[in-house]
């Protein structure tokens, strides 16, 4: 792996952390009886599909967006995204006054195309299967002058995801608590490398693990491996939002030295865990945000004992897949 030139620090979650106060949520721990009596742990989950655009992609987005100088601003800004990233740097970009570009796989959510779209952003489809996203990206952003954005693999972005995890041992330390486990969604692995680097760096015995669906477990394969594994797939899981095709360079920087190792849930304990959240918390979580929680329903870790986080890291879901998820 070539070594990363700038990886992030616990300085700059903090400086993200104030960039992005009184603009994104400080979102809520929220327990429940049911599924302690479940894994037999104390647990809490981290409610990001309540921040703002419904994931917790805006606290990475703005937090870069915010740092482009006011030189660079008049060219707007790129992402590609299959969703969230999307909205997150719409959203972003609607409040910073930026023009914004997006391009997104056809094949993404309708309810994530039209928000991204009604946030203001111009979407730019592409063929999942034969197109190359961060080619198309590159070459709008060449032609029009405008900043890259890209999903995970940036320091800014990183640090700004971070802030999450800052929040989870603050809202813990408030309780008299410390988290023993916590447990994170992976796509590219930004949100791991950031709440990781926050929780670690306040609470070093804590045990961290990614979340990702089966057939996509390029995190779980990666930390056993010592190195960046490749899925052999592009799409096929209903976790639309956690198909990145391998950790990033960065993210993986960080997460092979502060992650313990990689859980894996299959779409139909992603599905049942997208069910217990409505019926237990009644929270719309979409697939991709329920992998941490599937994790600790189906026990693939043992947190008996134990006070463990899982990071609930979006709710952005098609309502006809949502319907057929809850019945």
């Amino acid at each position: 792996m070539d070594a990363p030139v700038s990886l992030p620090t616990v300085a700059d979650i903090d400086e993200a952390a104030r960039r992005l106060a009184g603009v994104a949520l400080h979102t809520p721990l929220l327990s429940s009886a049911a599924l302690d009596a479940i894994t037999g742990g104390r647990i809490f989950l981290k409610a990001e599909t309540l921040q703002r655009t419904g994931s917790f992609k805006f606290r990475g987005a703005y937090n870069k967006l915010a740092a482009i100088t006011p030189e660079q601003r008049a060219g707007g800004v790129v992402a590609f995204s299959s969703g969230n990233h999307a909205q997150g740097v719409a959203a972003a970009a609607r409040l910073l006054g930026m023009r914004c570009v997006i391009v997104m796989p056809s094949d993404a959510p309708r309810a994530k195309r039209e928000r991204t779209a009604a946030l203001g952003a111009e979407l730019v489809l592409y063929d999942r299967l034969r197109d190359d996203r961060e080619a198309i990206a590159a070459a709008i952003a060449a032609e029009r002058g405008a900043t890259l954005v890209p999903p995970y693999d940036d320091a800014l972005i990183i640090a700004g995801q971070g802030t999450a995890g800052r929040e989870i041992v603050e809202d813990l330390s408030a309780l008299g608590l410390k988290p023993d486990v916590v447990v994170v969604t992976a796509s590219g692995g930004g949100l791991t490398a950031g709440i990781a680097l926050a929780v670690k760096s306040r609470v070093p015995n804590a045990a961290l693990y990614t979340a990702e669906p089966q057939g996509f477990d390029d995190h779980a394969r990666s930390f056993k491996s010592g190195q960046r594994e490749q899925n052999a797939a592009l799409t096929g899981t209903i976790c639309d939002a956690l198909m990145a095709r391998m950790p990033g360079k960065l993210t993986f920087a960080i997460n092979r030295t502060l992650v313990g190792a990689g859980l894996v849930a299959s779409d139909e304990e992603v599905a049942a865990a997208v069910a217990f959240a409505f019926a237990e918390l009644k929270l719309v979580v979409e697939p991709g945000g329920a992998v941490a929680l599937a994790a600790l329903l189906n026990r693939k870790i043992d947190v008996t004992g134990k006070v463990a986080v899982a990071v609930l890291s979006g709710g952005n879901v098609d309502p006809e897949l949502f319907s057929r998820l809850v019945a």
